[in-house]
């Protein structure tokens, strides 16, 4: 789905800097799961979304959880969450309703293929199984939400306003700074 991929410059980034790179994943499992209650709340009409999103913030709360329980292990600390340029960048693009659902698809998009990265790169077993089920969990959040765009707004708008918004992200991905962060 991605028009560009990650640099590879990143993973040798996040893999010399992950601590740093698990704190800010804590961060954006809070947000994930935060985003899926903020969208039951909006979106309460389109159909099959509330309990999706109910079951999706359990789930990526549950993502949370471990990641923190990660960073307890490795006597890290759980800083401010200073923000996410990237997210914030396609944020700033959202016009409504279907926006937001292709936005959040895009961001696991994203969050799905650099948990793969780390996956097949980390030089610890439990680590990378730990990442291989999390990119796979993004996968599917993904297709959740193209599902649900495609549901309230009908195919052909979803997947033209999608295009549209997978050149932006690609844009921004190209713009934006290699940080020791998933996105």
């Amino acid at each position: 789905m991605l028009k560009v991929s990650t640099d590879p410059r990143w993973l040798e980034l996040a893999i010399a800097r992950f601590d740093e790179v698990l704190v800010d994943h804590a961060h954006c499992e809070k947000k994930a799961a935060a985003n899926a209650l903020s969208l039951l709340q909006m979106y309460p009409d389109v159909p099959g979304l509330p309990a999706t999103m109910a079951r999706m913030a359990r789930e990526e709360s549950g993502h949370l959880g471990r990641v923190l329980e990660l960073i307890e292990k490795r006597a890290l600390a759980l800083t401010r969450d200073q923000g996410d340029p990237y997210a914030q960048a396609l944020n700033q693009n959202v016009r409504g309703r279907l926006d937001k659902l292709l936005v959040a698809a895009i961001i696991e998009a994203r969050s799905c293929e650099r948990l793969a990265l780390l996956a097949g790169a980390l030089p610890d077993d439990a680590l990378n199984r730990f990442y291989a089920e999390l990119a796979q969990s993004e996968d599917g959040h993904q297709e959740l939400f193209l599902r649900l765009a495609r549901l309230a707004h009908g195919d052909e708008a979803a997947n033209a306003r999608l295009d549209q918004l997978l050149t932006l992200e690609a844009e921004i991905v190209r713009s934006l700074p290699i940080r020791a962060a998933i996105h």
